[in-house]
């Protein structure tokens, strides 16, 4: 079995290369070594995993965390068996993140690595370890920034661009999966734009089948120009490990997230006043993003937008989904001009809606049960919902 599993790794990396080599993608996965028996020269990603894996860290983390059980909120119980209202228990984890500045010390990670700790510690590739601390989180896009203190001879991995990434292309997944140390996995992009893994939160996930665990929470998606393309953040996972459907945050979203919190310390949402919908044509999905309703004297009407309009493209980037579209004003700057491109019965056409601030901030993602998705490193904290339609 071992045996089996081994040469169909070295098929498949071998294949990688070759179809690499054969459309062109940069030199930097292109080296190759010999072999020791024939000399004959051999596919290695090896130069492209030296490049990328000392920005990747590990995180551990302590903190105290209040326990959610239904018995602790029922008075009676509590009277009984003489329970406080609130239980907390100490909690000693681990998970990965990737370094983004290295002069400045950022870290990204996912809120739900850090969420509840009083202690961060950062483990470079190399075994240096780091006093960190939390700038900020955003629970709605599951991100969040660390600084390491006193940050001398880091790497940072550079940002990717990853609404370009497609259906098809190659990736690798690096964390600490299991606290094992870090790992370096291999993949698909598998799809993209996928949503519906919590009640609510800012999702449009890139899905891939490269193995990821929990402790990979936080950790790299990398692109074979050796960029961050996602932060790997959730898994299918029915029995608690991989079954080859992960879910990392794109990069361009975490970014956005990140800015806002270096410069304010907190997200600030915006919204332009419409409802959305996943369009349909002959009953099947369409791709854009369908404006269900627009609200009175809100920014939307003001531009000209119109019940029945398709968003097609915003700034000039195509528009995959109404949750795709949410997240794109979601986290715009308030005040920014966002250019929408249409579609209407009577043809193409494009408006420029300014983005107002939210009338309230959008609340923490509550996190379902069902226990067949999983936020790593914690198995069981998100479940597969799922809405018809959403509002921005």
């Amino acid at each position: 079995m071992v045996h089996k599993m081994k040469n169909g790794r070295v098929i498949r990396l071998a294949l990688l290369v070759v179809l690499t080599l054969t459309f062109g993608a940069p030199s930097l996965v292109t080296a190759q070594v010999p072999d020791l028996k024939t000399g004959a020269p051999i596919p290695t990603l090896a130069p492209l995993v030296r490049q990328v894996t000392p920005a990747v860290v590990n995180i551990s983390v302590h903190g105290r965390v209040r326990e959610d059980n239904p018995l602790y909120r029922d008075p009676v119980f509590r009277e009984f068996f003489d329970v406080p209202k609130q239980i907390e228990k100490e909690v000693n984890a681990t998970g990965s993140g990737v370094i983004v500045d290295a002069l400045r010390g950022y870290v990204l990670t996912n809120n739900h690595v850090v969420e509840g700790t009083s202690t961060v510690q950062v483990t470079t590739k190399e075994g240096r370890q780091f006093s960190a601390k939390v700038i900020g989180r955003d629970p709605p896009t599951d991100v969040a920034v660390l600084q390491i203190q006193s940050p001398v001879g880091l790497k940072a991995l550079a940002f990717g661009d990853s609404d370009i990434m497609e259906v098809g292309d190659f990736v690798l997944a690096i964390g600490n999966p299991f606290g094992l140390g870090q790992t370096v996995t291999s993949g698909l992009v598998s799809a993209l734009g996928r949503t519906g893994l919590g009640k609510q939160g800012f999702e449009d996930f890139i899905q891939t089948d490269a193995a990821i665990n929990p402790g990979n929470s936080g950790g790299a998606l990398v692109s074979l120009r050796g960029e961050l393309i996602g932060i790997n953040s959730a898994i299918i996972s029915p029995a608690g490990g991989n079954v080859g459907i992960g879910f990392a945050i794109p990069s361009n979203t975490a970014r956005r997230v990140m800015e806002q919190i270096v410069a304010t310390g907190h997200v600030e949402r915006g919204r332009i006043g419409v409802s959305l919908q996943d369009p349909r044509l002959s009953g099947a999905r369409a791709e854009g993003a369908l404006i269900a309703e627009v609200l009175p004297n809100s920014p939307a009407e003001m531009a000209g937008l119109r019940k029945g309009d398709i968003v097609t493209m915003a700034d000039d980037r195509p528009i995959r989904s109404a949750a795709q579209l949410r997240n794109k004003v979601g986290l715009a700057r308030v005040g920014q001009d966002l250019k929408l491109t249409l579609q209407r019965r009577e043809g193409t056409s494009s408006v420029v809606v300014k983005v107002a601030p939210r009338l309230e901030r959008g609340a923490a993602i509550t996190p379902g049960t069902l226990g067949l998705t999983s936020r790593l490193p914690s198995a069981g904290l998100a479940g597969p919902y799922h809405w018809s339609g959403t509002s921005t």
